[in-house]
């Protein structure tokens, strides 16, 4: 088998993880890929490397793909997302001063989304000056969650608070130098500052909005139509990781690829909290999350369109693009899950049939049809109850203005 090189660029993140497994346990090789794994310091980077062709992939913000297509960054370019590095790993993270009035007003320090939620509500409420919280990129699925958790709680985002834009590694220190109160990140820079800044965990995406996607592997679109077996056999590496990554006799292993310096940098006990789901959380506390990060069930790897709609809908909700039908389809054209289907076929994997699947109504795990029969899905709730019909997009932004 001939090897093809294909150079990757990743940030530090724990959900980098499928990007690196398929480099360091082999599955890339397998495929005939000679991947070049270039480490980034900003979503900025990896945004503008990709579409000047310097990456030929990319681990990419999941609505990523969705802003180069719609014209929303600096060198816009149509781009494509055909699998998704897992679900979840995303969490909310506050200072000590600041979890300490939550405390005080009702935050149970369980991770709960909602009475979480509420008693930030009544701090900002009472405070005589503007709460900032950091996000690690304007169209980031960080910013969405916490506009959507802040807005379900009663804080208006571009009113009651100020959200600003650092990199993850930065966080932290930001967070512990007093310049922000609090952040949206995904792992293991939650788990640093609680460990290094004394800081604190209030929810987690999974609390927010339950198997919802983070990261994917994306593409320029011109690049893959280009190299269709080269796309194919990205996804098949990308999903064999996936496999690997989810067996928890592996975890340990994990963990410590991840901790070198050349990835996270970051000490193997910290690393694997997001692996094992259990996480200290501040002042002493404990939770077990065990939907915090996954990497293969539930679909994970499969690039629904209706959440590239979901992540569509809030992009026009805060006032970044205007709702049309021509761009609904172009936020839908990014995730392919077309190209999945077809790569996985000679494996046999079991896929789901539609493209497009309802959010918001499955509090248990339940059934889909797949290709080869049925496949469980995790839950899908939203904490504040909603429904994402992807049907009825223009009502869910109609209501979702009025909110």
């Amino acid at each position: 088998m001939s090897t093809t090189h294909l150079t990757a660029g990743f940030l530090p993140l724990l959900d980098s993880v499928l990007l690196v497994l398929a480099r360091e346990k082999g599955f890339a090789e397998a495929e005939g890929l000679d991947l070049n794994l270039v480490r980034e310091t900003s979503w900025a980077n990896i945004r503008d490397k990709a579409a000047l062709g310097h990456f030929d992939i990319a681990q990419m913000l999941a609505p990523m793909p969705l802003a180069a297509s719609l014209g929303l960054t600096p060198l816009a370019s149509e781009m494509i997302a055909p699998v998704v590095c897992g679900l979840g790993n995303n969490a909310i993270t506050v200072s000590a001063d600041l979890w300490r009035s939550m405390a005080d007003h009702g935050a149970l320090g369980n991770l709960a989304a909602g009475p979480s939620g509420a008693a930030l509500a009544k701090v900002v409420a009472a405070s005589r000056r503007k709460l900032r919280f950091g996000v690690v990129h304007q169209t980031s699925s960080h910013n969405y969650e916490l506009r959507y958790w802040l807005a379900a709680s009663g804080i208006q985002p571009d009113r009651d608070i100020e959200i600003v834009v650092l990199p993850p590694s930065l966080l932290p220190d930001a967070l512990g130098s007093s310049g922000l109160d609090g952040y949206c990140v995904g792992e293991p820079w939650n788990s640093i500052g609680v460990t290094t800044k004394g800081a604190h965990m209030v929810t987690t995406k999974a609390a927010i909005w339950q198997s919802s996607p983070d990261k994917v592997i994306g593409m320029r679109a011109d690049w893959a139509q280009a190299q269709p077996e080269r796309v194919a056999a990205i996804i098949r590496a990308i999903y064999r990781a996936g496999e690997f990554c989810a067996d928890p006799a592996n975890h340990a292993e994990i963990a410590q690829i991840m901790a070198k310096p050349a990835y996270l940098n970051a000490a193997p006990d910290i690393v694997g909290r997001a692996l094992s789901g259990r996480f200290e959380i501040g002042a002493g506390a404990v939770a077990q999350v065990p939907d915090h990060f996954i990497p293969n069930a539930s679909a994970a790897n499969f690039p629904w369109k209706s959440h590239a709609l979901w992540y569509y809908s809030q992009m026009v909700r805060w006032g970044e693009v205007t709702s049309s039908p021509t761009n609904a389809a172009i936020a839908a054209a990014c995730f392919r899950p077309d190209l999945y289907r077809a790569a996985l076929a000679p494996l046999d994997i079991n896929v789901p049939v539609l493209d497009d699947k309802t959010d918001g109504t499955h509090d248990r795990p339940y059934q889909i049809a797949g290709t080869r029969g049925s496949l469980t899905m995790g839950p899908d709730q939203f904490f504040d109850g909603q429904v994402f019909d992807p049907s009825a997009l223009d009502r869910y932004i109609a209501e979702q203005a009025r909110s």
